[in-house]
């Protein structure tokens, strides 16, 4: 799960500025997008530092969340296309 945060942290970009995130047309709302992706990793660091070991359905919850939104985040110009 910690490595799993670490990508999701490196690849999608968590810290824009409001600014850069609310600019021209939106497919979904990138910052209720990113907010909730952000709420989630740090749940899920404080439940690891209380001892907490995920199961395999938590681990693809949130893999399957990183990916939906990262889709979003390309679609809407924030994050370059592979």
């Amino acid at each position: 799960m910690r490595e799993l945060i670490q990508e999701i942290r490196a690849t999608i970009p968590l810290d824009l500025p409001e600014a850069q995130v609310c600019s021209d047309g939106c497919n979904a709302c990138s910052m209720k997008l990113l907010e909730y992706l952000s709420a989630e990793l740090d749940n899920w660091e404080a439940r690891l530092q209380a001892g907490e070991t995920p199961g395999l359905a938590e681990l693809s919850q949130l893999a399957r969340s990183a990916r939906k939104i990262h889709r979003v985040l390309q679609k809407n110009g924030l994050i370059p296309r592979a």
